[in-house]
C-alpha cells in the first residue's frame, strides 16, 4: 500500500477518501443512540457477521448504554475478489440461543442484499423475538433482494469500498476511513 496526497494506491488500484474516520464516529455513536432508546427495558443480542463488522460492531457497542449479549457468525460471500460470488457460505455459527430473544444483526456492508436474506432464512428455523439489522453501509443501487435494513449509518454509490472492517484480499480492515475505488 502506498500513500500518496490522501489517496491510496493498492495494486494499482487508487483509492480515495469516501467517509472519514469524524463522520464514521460520529454516525456509529447517532445509532447506538437510537438503538438503546428503541430497546429500552430489552437486552437484545447483537450478532455481528464476520470478518467485516467486528470494528463496526465493537464502536457501536461501546455507545449503546443498556444490557446486550454479543455473538459472531461467519460467513463467506466475497472470497478475495472484489465482487460477490454470488454465494453465501456459513462459516461459523452462533454459540447463543435465539429462540425468543430480540436479535441485532449487525453488518459491516449490505450489497445485494443476498447475506440478509441468508440470515433470514437460518432465522426462519427459529423463533426469535425480533430480528432487526443496522449495517453501517447500504448500496441502494446494488440491492437485488427486498430485504429490510433497520439502521443505516451511511447510503453509498455502488462502488467498491475498503476500511473501518471492510477488506480487499483480507487487507486493509485496519484503515481508521472508508476509501473507494477512484474510476
Amino acid at each position: 500500500m502506498n500513500k500518496q496526497n490522501n489517496k491510496l494506491i493498492i495494486n494499482g488500484d487508487v483509492f480515495v477518501p469516501l467517509l472519514s474516520e469524524e463522520q464514521i464516529q460520529k454516525r456509529v455513536k447517532e445509532l447506538g443512540e437510537q438503538i438503546s432508546k428503541d430497546y429500552k427495558g430489552k437486552v437484545p443480542v447483537f450478532i455481528g457477521v464476520l470478518n467485516g463488522a467486528f470494528i463496526f460492531m465493537s464502536d457501536l457497542i461501546k455507545n449503546i448504554d443498556i444490557e446486550c449479549e454479543i455473538d459472531f457468525f461467519k460467513l463467506s460471500s466475497y472470497g478475495d475478489s472484489k465482487i460477490s460470488s454470488g454465494k453465501v457460505k456459513l462459516l461459523k455459527e452462533l454459540n447463543c440461543d435465539v429462540n425468543g430473544r430480540d436479535i441485532i444483526i449487525v453488518e459491516d456492508i449490505v450489497d445485494t442484499g443476498l447475506s440478509i436474506k441468508y440470515i433470514e432464512e437460518l432465522f426462519s428455523k427459529h423463533t426469535p423475538n425480533s430480528m432487526r439489522v443496522v449495517s453501517l453501509l447500504v448500496k441502494p443501487e446494488s440491492l437485488k433482494y427486498d430485504v429490510k435494513i433497520d439502521y443505516i449509518g451511511f447510503k453509498i454509490p455502488s462502488q467498491f469500498v475498503i476500511g473501518y472492517g471492510l477488506d480487499y484480499q483480507q487487507k486493509y480492515r485496519n484503515l481508521s476511513s472508508i476509501y473507494v475505488l477512484s474510476e
